[in-house]
Parts: C-alpha cells; structure tokens; sequence
C-alpha cells in the first residue's frame, strides 16, 4: 500500500487538524463538521494529480482552448457515521461521484474487546472504477476491512484509493497486510499509538460523537 501522508509538510491542512483536535474548540459541532469537510477537501486535491485525465479542446467566448477531465467514474464510499462530513468534503470536489454507504460499527463484547458489524450497506457496481472509502478516523483498520469485504461483492474497483484525517501507525500497518498492494492511503496525520480500548493517541476521540452527539 502506498501511504500520503499528508502532514509531512507545513499546510492550513495543520489549522483544520488543530482545531479538531483542540478540546477547546471542537465542542463547536458546527466547526468540526466543516474542518473535516474541509480536510476531505485538501486530501481530494492531493488524490486528483494523480488520476488519468483525458485531453479536450473547449470553446470560450473568445477562442478556444485546451484542458483536462477525468477519464474515469468515481464512486466515493463512506463508513456511517462519521464518514458523512469526509464524504461531503470529497464530493464537494469530485461533483460528478456517485455514492455509496456501509454501516460498520464497533460491537463490543468486553470493555476492550469489540467485533467489527456490518448492517447496512447501498453501493453500486464497482467494476472498473476508481473507488474511494473515506473513514475519518482509521484506527485499528478492521472497520475498513470489514466495509472492503462487504464491497468485494459489488465488483472489482481499477483503483483503491482510502482517506482519513488521523490514523494510528499500527492500522495503517494492518491495512498494508489486508488491502491489495496497490491501494492508495490519504491522510492528514499519523499518530504513533492505539490505547486499550482501540482509540487513537493522542487522537481527538470519537469523531462520530463531535460531529452529531453521543450515541446510545
């Protein structure tokens, strides 16, 4: 798998990353709903130079001119709940996308032991298109495996391209023994660390919750 890690560099990609991370700041739902937008936003124009594009000639009112579109369908994929605002950030500039949503969530058995359940899921035929699986928080990586699995039927993707905004360093290793080599991984930042309840550390805990409210 090939990791992008986008944080590597100095961007306004780390204001957005800090205020969702700030306990300060991120009980302001209505502004870290838009911050993850917008991180979807920043990792979409990353992941776009590296698409194929076909050549066309436009006409302006002025003359003509020579520019560049997508050659290929996209279907962008979201893990429920907290891919909504991720997803949103990726559709907001691949306009043309269509859509597809898996529920997974964390069953636990134990306080620290959990299996990953799939309940839902509306997808299309994903055969020869470039499909894109957004999970804002890649934590132990098995909520996007169990989505993949549950996708696997639908088609065989031409790429596979995942985006997060944080991950911890032994999902993104866990995906890399899981998920087709030539998968494509987008993220913001990388944390060093799960706890022992599989969260994210130093993280900026349940993105889920921050976004809509704590569930029951």
């Amino acid at each position: 798998m090939q990791v992008h890690h986008l944080g590597q560099k100095t961007s306004l990609l780390h204001h957005f990353l800090s205020e969702i991370r700030d306990i300060t700041i991120q009980d302001d739902r209505m502004r870290f709903r838009r911050n993850i937008e917008r991180i979807g936003e920043v990792l979409s124009m990353e992941l776009s130079s590296t698409l194929p594009y076909s050549a066309k000639t436009i006409t302006t009112p002025l003359g003509q001119k020579k520019t560049y579109t997508l050659t290929d369908e996209i279907i962008v994929c979201s893990i429920l709940r907290a891919g909504l605002n991720l997803h949103q950030g990726i559709l907001n500039y691949f306009d043309r996308a269509d859509s597809s949503f898996v529920s997974a969530y964390r069953k636990h058995t134990t306080d620290q032991d959990f299996e990953i359940k799939v309940q839902y899921m509306a997808t299309q035929d994903f055969t020869d298109k470039i499909l894109i699986l957004a999970d804002p928080m890649l934590a132990t990586g098995r909520s996007l495996l169990a989505a993949y699995k549950a996708l696997r039927s639908q088609g065989k993707p031409k790429e596979i391209h995942i985006l997060s905004v944080i991950g911890a360093q032994p999902g993104i290793d866990f995906l890399e023994r899981n998920f087709p080599k030539d998968t494509h991984l987008w993220i913001a930042d990388i944390d060093p660390e799960l706890n022992e309840k599989g969260y994210i550390v130093p993280g900026l805990g349940d993105a889920g919750d921050l976004a809509y409210g704590q569930k029951l």
